[in-house]
């Protein structure tokens, strides 16, 4: 019984998000350690308007929330592509949020509360999943966002969780199939972003690539089952999915487990700051 309840409560909406799962599995995503870095690049300020592309489950979101309604017509709007993540969001207090695909991102300014354009757009953790079209993400920006207008992001950038990326590439592989077809991340360099950034009439302001250790409190299994399965994996049965998982785990178990027993991997985050350049700029 307690096995159907957890299956209940872990199953997955039309887009392969569970917000429970998530909150279970990577809560880390939304720590105050790791969101810190993003949320003083976004420097959030009483009064703005500002929209959170790909808020997940509305734990970052909250955070600018409370700062922005500090001051009169603050507001924030929050998108994801995940029905679940939504629903959640607004569990946890976020006002505004509806499901909108950030790669083609249709902003309904008829809602109320809705402002017509923002100050900021924001984003943490999404956009690597942005892999068909991720200049059509700027693009969508872009148009939400008013003349000077700023962006903050942090995402998954080159050589993010590269082990374990290249072990589910090889078992993938062995398998007779072609992950770089299946592959669902997008791990842009610098250099790469910022060529994407001007093309789409940004201004780049800050831009960073760094290394960092993530804990994988459930372990890599759980990691790959939340983030792989119903991505890279989702053309493979459930039986084929967990053999390759465990296959994955294995081979990795010497690099990302420690003497104690604990999982952990190796992120590399690409964070960055641009404002939009007026109209004029951009014809010139």
């Amino acid at each position: 019984m307690a096995s159907t309840a957890n299956d209940q409560t872990n199953r997955r909406d039309a887009s392969g998000w569970s917000a429970s799962h998530y909150n279970k599995t990577a809560s880390f995503v939304y720590s105050l350690a790791f969101t810190t870095p993003v949320l003083e690049l976004l420097a959030a300020q009483p009064g703005e308007r500002i929209l959170d592309v790909g808020c997940g489950s509305g734990e970052v979101t909250k955070i600018i929330q409370e700062v922005v309604e500090r001051g009169d017509g603050g507001v924030v709007v929050g998108t994801d592509l995940s029905e679940s993540m939504i629903t959640k969001a607004k569990e946890n207090g976020i006002k505004h949020a509806f499901i909108a695909d950030a790669q083609d991102l249709e902003y309904p300014r008829d809602e109320p509360g809705f402002p017509e354009k923002f100050d900021a757009v924001f984003s943490n953790a999404a956009l690597h999943w942005c892999k068909r079209d991720p200049l059509g993400v700027l693009t969508g920006i872009r148009k939400v966002l008013k003349p000077g207008g700023r962006v903050a992001v942090e995402m998954g950038g080159f050589m993010n969780a590269i082990g374990v990326r290249s072990a589910l590439h090889d078992v993938v592989r062995s398998k007779g199939r072609d992950p770089e077809e299946l592959d669902p991340w997008y791990f842009p360099s610098m250099e790469d972003y910022v060529k994407l950034l001007v093309t789409a009439g940004f201004e780049p302001t800050h831009i960073s690539l760094t290394p960092r250790i993530t804990p994988l409190p459930t372990g890599l299994y759980d990691w790959l089952d939340l983030f792989a399965r119903n991505s890279f994996l989702r053309d493979f049965t459930d039986e084929e999915a967990r053999e390759i998982m465990r296959d994955v785990e294995d081979r990795c178990r010497g690099d990302c487990r420690d003497a104690s027993g604990k999982w952990a991997m190796m992120y590399t985050r690409l964070r960055f700051t641009a404002v939009l350049k007026p109209d004029e700029m951009l014809n010139q």
